[in-house]
């Protein structure tokens, strides 16, 4: 692995992963809420696994509730990648639906949602949660002890040594990002009707942190979309199921 960094627009750094042969088909990876792009591991691709900014090794800079800053951090990753398939995982989605809201697929090949939201605020269906989610709102937001609770709830089957790994990169955001992501209102449904590159939508049938419901109304909008429910797996199919993933991944990666 190989860590980089691109500069965004404001000036702030943003830190991306570089991994697997230059030759193998070009991935970009977005991670959830307070994780970073250490949480991927997809052998057989030219990863490119961003820490989105506020996380992990990138800068904290500007504004965390404008969806053109997200926007323009995507594009800033993609102007250094190239055209690639993009991969969003939970809070990931949300980051590339901004994106698709300013910039339409350009630079982009394929697109995978994984146990994603595309929309956030009261009542939006593409950001509609699950019981753990709701349980760890507002406390995991300043209280590491709950961040650390969520993380073992998010997806129960996970090794202890995954589950450690995944709280550590939690609890290294700070209290102010971590509140900030939640701090916004859109909605989607436009962008979605719009999308005009093959699309994967990966979710677990189990998840109780970003509900079910929220991958079956981003298929329902999105042309020719494919849902793909991995029975018994909660919030991260990529980690708990990853040879299925990798071989979904596969079928739709260009």
């Amino acid at each position: 692995m190989h860590l980089t960094h691109v500069t965004a627009a404001g000036g702030g750094r943003l830190a991306v992963r570089e991994a697997g042969p230059l030759d193998a088909p070009p991935v970009v990876l977005v991670h959830g809420w307070a994780q970073t792009g250490a949480v991927w591991n997809l052998p057989d691709f030219r990863t490119y696994a961003v820490d989105l900014r506020g996380h992990g090794e990138s800068d904290d800079f500007g504004d965390y509730r404008d969806s053109t800053r997200w926007a323009e951090d995507l594009k800033t990753v993609l102007d250094h990648t190239g055209p690639a398939t993009v991969v969003g995982w939970s809070y990931g989605g949300l980051v590339i639906t901004d994106y698709l809201r300013f910039h339409g697929t350009a630079l982009i090949n394929a697109l995978v949602f994984v146990s994603a939201i595309t929309e956030i605020g009261r009542d939006r269906p593409g950001g509609a949660t699950g019981p753990v989610m709701r349980a760890a709102l507002p406390g995991a937001i300043t209280d590491d002890a709950v961040m650390a609770a969520f993380c073992r709830a998010m997806a129960p089957a996970l090794p202890a040594e995954t589950v450690a790994e995944l709280t550590a990169s939690a609890t290294s955001v700070s209290h102010k990002v971590r509140g900030e992501l939640f701090r916004r209102d859109v909605g989607s449904a436009d962008v979605l009707k719009g999308v005009d590159v093959p699309t994967l939508i990966v979710h677990g049938t189990q998840d109780e942190v970003v509900a079910p419901a929220a991958a079956e109304y981003s298929a329902a909008l999105i042309p020719g979309a494919e849902l793909s429910l991995y029975p018994d797996t909660a919030h991260a199919p990529f980690l708990e199921r990853p040879a299925q993933f990798l071989s979904d991944l596969k079928r739709v990666a260009r």
